[in-house]
C-alpha cells in the first residue's frame, strides 16, 4: 500500500499461492513473501512471531471458512493462523466464499466469536462468486476493507 505508506507484509497459505503466485505479491508489496512455517527466519525470532510483533494491523483478505474456523478455535498449523494467534495487533478479516457456506449456522457460529473477541469482519459483498453463483459471500469492496483497516489502525493509536 505505497499509496498510503504503508510497510506490507504478505502470508500465503498454500492454497492462496494455488490462486495467485507469490511474486505477485512480492511485485506489490515490495517485501518478500512468507508461506513456510519452518523457513529460514530473516532474523532470530521465529517467522510468525517475528510477522506478529510487527503488526500495526493484521489482515486476512481474503479469509476462507477454514481459516475463519481456524481463527475461531484457536488452531494453529500454518504460518497464517500461527501468526494470527501471536499477534497483539487489530485483527481485520474479509470472508469471501460461496453463499452457502458463508450462510452455513457453523460459519456464522466461527464469525459470531471473532466478532466477541474483538475481531473486525468485512461485510461480504454480494454478486457474482468465484464458484458461478450469484449470492452473498463475495469479497468486500476494497474501499471497504480499506476503511476497516484505517479504523483499526486508528483505534489502535489512541490505544496506545
Amino acid at each position: 500500500m505505497k499509496a498510503r505508506d504503508w510497510e506490507v507484509r504478505v502470508v500465503m497459505t498454500t492454497a492462496a499461492a494455488r490462486f495467485v503466485g507469490e511474486v505477485t505479491f512480492r511485485t506489490l508489496s515490495q517485501n518478500p513473501v512468507a508461506s513456510d512455517m519452518f523457513g529460514e527466519p530473516a532474523e532470530w525470532k521465529p517467522g510468525h512471531i517475528a510477522l506478529a510483533d510487527a503488526a500495526d494491523v493484521m489482515v486476512i483478505a481474503p479469509c476462507t471458512a477454514n481459516v475463519l474456523a481456524k481463527l475461531a478455535h484457536g488452531l494453529a498449523d500454518d504460518l497464517l493462523s500461527c501468526t494470527a494467534l501471536a499477534t497483539r495487533a487489530p485483527l481485520v478479516v474479509a470472508p469471501a466464499m460461496n453463499e452457502k457456506m458463508w450462510d452455513h449456522p457453523a460459519t456464522q457460529a466461527n464469525a459470531d466469536v471473532l466478532r466477541q473477541r474483538g475481531v473486525r469482519i468485512v461485510e461480504v459483498g454480494t454478486g457474482d462468486l468465484a464458484c458461478g453463483y450469484q449470492g452473498r459471500g463475495r469479497l468486500a469492496s476494497l474501499d471497504d476493507i480499506m476503511a476497516e483497516i484505517e479504523s483499526a489502525l486508528q483505534r489502535g493509536v489512541s490505544e496506545r
